[in-house]
């Protein structure tokens, strides 16, 4: 019996909009024998986590958990992100940012790379300054910015779009974009393709970040990538397929920080061509699977559940705004940690 559109699950509706768009790209189809060719066993994948901000039992930042984890995924091989939506930017004043960055740098080192996140949402003044403000911050700390996107560039054209972020990134070494899905939060959205393609033309952006939650974009990012800009990097966000790394995808996720180890031992095993890896995979995938189940922002309640049974934070409290899982949480997440030997 045929359903009618409105009752047709959203992730759905996605994935066959993004199948669609994807059989049409420049007339070619990518059947799954083409993907198969595309897999590229034993490349070396750069790692980024998307740092969790954890909190004392109190209620304030626990500021030497976060320093010991960022630590932690440091040395397990993997890159750190912060200010990013796993470490609730979107709830955080300038000021707060501020010292999310101090606390970073003294974390990991002098010299050591990491990203932050470039917010501007809800602030009064110019895009451009705006962003710019930001990310003399985040360059002055030593990190690469990562542009979250904007709702007040929501209904422009892809030119106008693209003219902005070149604005935006004149005379920087390295900029990441983000492209983050709504069900993430409203600023966000998924770019066309067109808009894509003029991001890569942006020389000071390196790479970018889609978290649209759906491989078949995802899938698109790369072929469009390969095609116009091979030495962009595609960080996938889709933690609902972490194997992206087989087609040539790096990644930066927010399901890293609830295990790192085991991210960089997986990415070790691809590069090494152990068949280890798939069993290391089947279990990451499915801590995705649960994590990142609707509501999605919630995954930072999860994450916390999951940090705090390993005994890496002190308690499983997110931001005060943050949505919260069900009282059963720790349960399943506990069956995830068994999965993963942690």
């Amino acid at each position: 019996m045929s359903r009618s559109r409105s009752k047709t699950p959203r992730r759905t509706r996605r994935a066959e909009s993004a199948a669609k768009s994807i059989r049409s790209q420049r007339g070619k189809s990518l059947a799954i024998e083409s993907l198969l060719e595309r897999r590229k066993p034993c490349r070396k994948v750069r790692g980024i986590a998307a740092a969790l901000l954890p909190y004392e039992s109190d209620g304030r930042v626990a500021v030497e958990a976060f320093q010991r984890h960022l630590a932690a995924t440091q040395r397990a091989g993997l890159m750190n992100a912060v200010n990013m939506d796993t470490g609730y930017v979107n709830y955080l004043s300038d000021a707060q940012k501020l010292d999310v960055l101090r606390w970073t740098r003294e974390a990991v080192g002098k010299g050591v790379p990491f990203v932050a996140g470039a917010y501007i949402e809800g602030q009064a003044g110019e895009i451009v300054a705006l962003y710019r403000r930001q990310m003399d911050a985040i360059v002055s700390f030593g990190g690469i910015p990562i542009l979250f996107q904007t709702a007040r560039l929501h209904g422009k054209s892809a030119g106008e779009k693209a003219a902005t972020y070149k604005a935006v990134c004149r005379g920087y070494s390295e900029v990441l974009a983000f492209e983050l899905g709504s069900m993430f939060a409203p600023n966000g959205e998924i770019f066309d393709e067109d808009t894509v393609r003029r991001l890569m033309d942006v020389p000071e952006i390196k790479g970018m970040k889609p978290s649209s939650l759906d491989r078949l974009v995802e899938l698109q990012r790369l072929a469009l990538r390969d095609q116009h800009r091979p030495d962009f990097r595609i960080y996938t966000g889709n933690d609902l397929g972490i194997n992206m790394i087989e087609y040539g995808s790096d990644y930066l996720l927010g399901l890293a920080t609830f295990a790192p180890e085991k991210f960089a031992e997986r990415d070790r095993l691809w590069e090494a061509g152990d068949p280890a890896y798939y069993v290391l995979s089947d279990a990451l995938q499915y801590l995705g699977n649960v994590a990142f189940r609707e509501p999605v922002p919630a995954y930072k309640h999860s994450a916390a559940v999951f940090l705090h049974l390993a005994g890496r934070i002190p308690s499983d409290l997110t931001h005060p705004q943050n949505p919260q899982r069900p009282g059963w949480e720790r349960e399943i997440l506990q069956d995830c940690a068994r999965r993963l030997n942690c």
